[in-house]
């Protein structure tokens, strides 16, 4: 039958005489009666037309529209804290109400929890913010439900006294996180998050993993649909893979038969026909427009869904959720974690279009991206103890904060109106903090035809480029620019970076501010031209497709240099094997484990074997990496200057600096501290106080100009003492008193 509305009764009925008379009249009416949590909530589903009927007759309904979201302007009407919204809303008098119009609900959402059974106030404070919110909704027959974003538990030992096992991901903290989510009085949705299979010490495999985690938490799959109202859906996709991840196990990863069944689901259930679907995910896509990240997202490749390309490292599966979102105009709002940040930036919530004068139409179809705080002080980057409400029907819906940390105080953070089946408009409802923090990132996204990109000259080459204007690179400095492949490099923050061409969102981290800063970047031409030359490729003018079209083609190839004016360094930045060049710096977790065993078991033999103290190794036990970066054509060393080389002609170093000065230059030396000061002055050219690598290496090739490339570089690291980048005074003076490297005099 037709159903559109709930009849409540519960164990006060005194609260509920209006549907108590309505149900007692309907004898001769067949009626489903489920059972609603612990709170004894028994629901009546009615077929429309008898309780139509029936209620006009008995005159007891007073209808009252429906509440539709609410103006920039407006404030939420009813109790601000949330506790009896819909009763304030949906009431003239406690005794006459009227049923909830089809498609209304309401979703509790939840951040990053990292339980802690050590550590349970914040959770049962939370919970307490949600129950009368949750209460309240049901009491009106406002369908309810609960979703989680993942990341359950605290990856970290819960009891380190008798043993260092991962709390997350364990079977222990499933079913810790199962019963604190069945305790909200609603069904509940949860996906996986990256720790959500960390159990490495219980689990030998992810699929072992994995099916602990679906069955504690009652799930056929990790992926969930649940209908929470007419047409409206809400889908859920969670990471799947941690031992195996290509590159991080932190890594939000979701498997190619979750994407083949996330694109069937909105396939099939069009916005033309009227269906709305919100999806939950523990990372957002990329292509979301969320900008406020944690740098140490950025920088290990773990941003977005599938950053890296997922478990087979395929660059396709990183932009196919945001071309699904342009594609299906049915996925409405984008609800995602990870990122342990509050929800007061402007930035936290994007949404589908946005005013011109502000920039290009940003082509994410008709979805609203929020993003997700957490609940326990303990795991806030930013202070911030937030989860979010979602509240809708059929005329939109509002994206409201929790405030855990204000008493559960509830603030309305955006209304979504749809205008049709394909469109709606959005609106903030408040005024925005600004995050000013070193390790966060408010990232600089490219626009087509901003005025930070940089093109190429028409008169010239075609092919070399000048970003930074001839200037050194510093935190000011902005721009972007296409390589001849298509790819996108960009100057931010005293970062290069690349972006995703499609998207133009951050992809990650190419060279550092250590490295960085002081230098120009400049674009050379270095390989015979092809098909697709950056200054003649054609560019798409498709809104939101602003890539270069000739990406597929490998055009002529461009070398990207840093330049140092001062010491006339160039270090030319070589892409990946793949031809991006963001650096995934941190590999698979399970890898690291093994490797920092390895070298564990390299040091307890040197201090068994030398007969030292563990101090006495450090910085002498190095590994060797594979695969060897080097130009060579045939094999003959594999050492990397500064690290491996390090190891190996310790020795040869301590030769080295011995001939750079005879004795009675040593001599002469300690004589007096005003010369030995007089010649670090002289090193340290830019009078900064230090020596840097580079001014160190010039110095070196001066004294003696048959040092090779990795004689210089293992001198330089042998005498960098704090391993800073930088030789001091101290560190100066240890050298040329003692003609030897510091660590070998101690």
């Amino acid at each position: 039958a037709d159903l559109i509305g709930l009849c409540i009764l519960c164990s006060r009925p005194a609260q509920h005489k209006l549907a108590s008379r309505l149900c007692a009249g309907m004898t001769a009416l067949q009626f489903l009666l489920l059972a609603q949590g612990a709170s004894a909530l028994h629901v009546l589903r009615l077929p429309t037309a008898h309780l139509r009927s029936a209620a006009a007759a008995m005159g007891e309904i007073h209808r009252v529209p429906a509440p539709a979201p609410v103006s920039d302007s407006a404030s939420l009407a009813g109790d601000m804290t949330g506790v009896t919204y819909y009763e304030d809303k949906l009431c003239v008098e406690e005794e006459e109400c009227e049923l909830p119009e089809e498609g209304e609900f309401t979703v509790a959402i939840l951040g990053d929890l990292h339980l802690d059974p050590r550590k349970m106030e914040d959770y049962e404070t939370g919970r307490g913010h949600f129950l009368p919110i949750i209460e309240d909704a049901q009491r009106r027959g406002v369908a309810t439900a609960l979703v989680s974003l993942g990341d359950l538990g605290e990856s970290k030992s819960v009891d380190p006294e008798n043993t260092q096992e991962l709390f997350a991901g364990t079977t222990a903290c499933h079913e810790l996180a199962a019963g604190y989510l069945s305790s909200f009085g609603c069904p509940y949705e949860v996906i996986g998050g990256n720790h959500d299979l960390e159990g490495i010490d219980e689990f030998s495999t992810d699929e072992a993993n994995l099916e602990a985690f679906c069955r504690i938490h009652h799930k056929p799959t990790m992926q969930f649909c649940r209908q929470i109202a007419d047409r409206t859906l809400l889908v859920g996709l969670g990471s799947t893979v941690f031992r195996t991840a290509k590159y991080t196990s932190h890594e939000v990863t979701v498997d190619d038969e979750q994407l083949a069944w996330f694109e069937r689901l909105v396939s099939e259930h069009p916005s033309e026909e009227g269906w709305k679907v919100f999806v939950f995910t523990h990372a957002p896509p990329i292509g979301s427009g969320l900008r406020v990240l944690q740098e140490n997202h950025v920088v290990n490749g773990c941003c977005w869904l599938n950053h890296s390309g997922g478990k087979n490292g395929d660059p396709r599966t990183t932009t196919k959720f945001i071309e699904l979102v342009r594609r299906h105009r049915c996925i409405k709002a984008w609800f995602s974690g990870h990122f342990h940040l509050g929800q007061d930036y402007q930035d936290s919530i994007t949404f589908p279009t946005i005013p011109r004068e502000e920039g290009p139409y940003p082509n994410r179809g008709s979805c609203v991206f929020a993003q997700t705080s957490v609940m326990r002080a303990g795991t806030s980057r930013d202070t911030r103890q937030q989860s979010r409400l979602l509240r809708g029907n059929k005329d939109g819906f509002e994206i409201c904060t929790v405030n855990h940390a204000a008493g559960g105080t509830v603030r309305l953070d955006a209304t979504i109106t749809y205008t049709d089946s394909n469109h709606e408009v959005g609106v903030y409802a408040h005024d925005h903090a600004e995050l000013d923090h070193d390790s966060f990132m408010k990232v600089y996204s490219p626009s087509e035809g901003d005025e930070c990109y940089v093109g190429y000259d028409g008169d010239g080459d075609g092919v070399s480029i000048d970003p930074t204007d001839g200037c050194q690179v510093d935190e000011e400095t902005v721009a972007w620019w296409h390589m001849s492949d298509g790819r996108v490099l960009g100057v931010y923050d005293g970062r290069l970076i690349e972006y995703e061409p499609s998207t133009l969102a951050p992809l990650g981290l190419v060279v550092g501010y250590d490295e960085l800063q002081g230098k120009k970047v400049v674009v050379v031409g270095s390989g015979v031209p092809d098909e697709c030359v950056a200054s003649t490729a054609s560019v798409s003018q498709a809104v939101g497709m602003e890539g270069a079209d000739c990406a597929e083609f490998e055009g002529e190839e461009q070398a990207v240099l840093l330049v140092d004016e001062e010491t006339g360094g160039i270090t030319v930045v070589q892409p990946n094997e793949d031809g991006s060049y963001w650096r995934k710096i941190v590999r698979n977790k399970m890898v690291r484990m093994k490797e920092k065993r390895r070298v564990q078991a390299g040091r307890a033999y040197a201090e068994a074997a030398f007969d030292g103290s563990p101090d006495a190794f450090e910085g002498r036990v190095v590994s060797s990496w594979g695969p060897y970066t080097s130009i060579v054509g045939t094999a003959v060393k594999t050492g990397v200057a500064g690290l491996t080389t390090q190891a190996e002609n310790v020795a040869k170093a301590e030769q080295r600096w011995q001939s750079l000065g005879s004795e009675e230059q040593g001599r002469a030396w300690a004589a007096t501290g005003s010369q030995l000061a007089d010649a670090f002055n002289k090193v340290d050219a830019d009078g900064n106080g230090s020596i840097s690598h580079a001014e160190l290496a010039a110095a070196i090739k001066v004294v003696d100009p048959a040092s090779t490339a990795e004689e210089v570089a293992t001198m330089v690291a042998v005498a960098d003492e704090d391993e800073d980048g930088e030789v001091t005074l101290s560190e100066f003076v240890m050298l040329m008193l003692y003609q030897r490297g510091p660590a070998l005099a101690k």
